[in-house]
């Protein structure tokens, strides 16, 4: 069997490729049924507002729902860590429908709007000591969001320190938001919970293949082979977006 990425927007196409990169074969998933056929799924980061209205015009989120109940390893970037969340604020007018399972509480837009946007290293030991390759990572934050609060079960992965102000500011929804973190010290914005994997960046805008490995080795048994002969495990200098 092969790897869903969710394709009704965003960048499924640049998941498909970093497995290629691994030997992994990605198929596109748009209705219901295409998930019966999938090991595993990646829900990539978009618009998620748009992402959400698609996905209920082509009735996914009782298959979406049922598919992390099953068990089956599932992968949200950025707006595919809001679909996975229980709980979101920052939302648009009338909020959006949520996928679940991921206990925690999400920023949609934490760090602000399309030319907030930004690139970072985040320190990764976990990610490193499972992976190989440096201890830090390439983060890369476009309208990005951030986790705001994660529960007992849930494994962070990577942080982001944060201004006090910044905090305060974009959490400003409620008060009682506020108030859980006017310390703003650091976001979560890498978590692992049983089945799920979130992250608020984008790994498949980078050459460092090492979060699809990570999230291959969360699935049981063999996939099908990717197209590719070259496995790209990770990158010591830091490339530009899109290669």
């Amino acid at each position: 069997m092969a790897i869903g990425v969710l394709a009704l927007q965003g960048s499924f196409n640049e998941h498909i490729t970093a497995l290629n990169k691994l030997g992994v074969k990605g198929v596109e998933i748009r209705k219901p049924e295409q998930l019966e056929h999938v090991r595993a799924l990646i829900i990539p980061g978009g618009e998620s507002t748009t992402m959400a209205k698609l996905a209920e015009y082509h009735n996914l989120f009782p298959a979406l729902r049922s598919f992390v109940k099953s068990g089956k390893p599932v992968w949200g970037t950025c707006a595919g860590l809001i679909f996975l969340a229980d709980r979101a604020v920052g939302q648009k007018q009338g909020g959006q429908e949520l996928v679940g399972g991921l206990d925690c509480l999400v920023h949609r837009n934490f760090f602000g709007s399309q030319i907030q946007s930004f690139e970072t290293e985040l320190s990764v030991p976990t990610l490193a000591d499972k992976e190989g390759g440096p201890p830090n990572f390439r983060g890369i934050f476009i309208r990005a969001p951030a986790i705001l609060e994660a529960g007992p079960s849930v494994e962070v992965l990577a942080d982001y320190p944060v201004p006090s102000k910044q905090v305060i500011k974009t959490a400003s929804e409620s008060k009682t938001e506020e108030e859980q973190n006017n310390s703003g010290e650091k976001v979560i914005v890498a978590v692992k919970q049983g089945n799920l994997l979130a992250t608020a960046f984008h790994p498949e805008l980078t050459a460092d293949t090492r979060w699809h490995s990570f999230f291959m080795n969360m699935v049981d048994g063999p996939v099908d082979q990717g197209s590719s002969d070259q496995t790209i495990a990770y990158i010591t200098k830091q490339l530009p977006v899109f290669q």
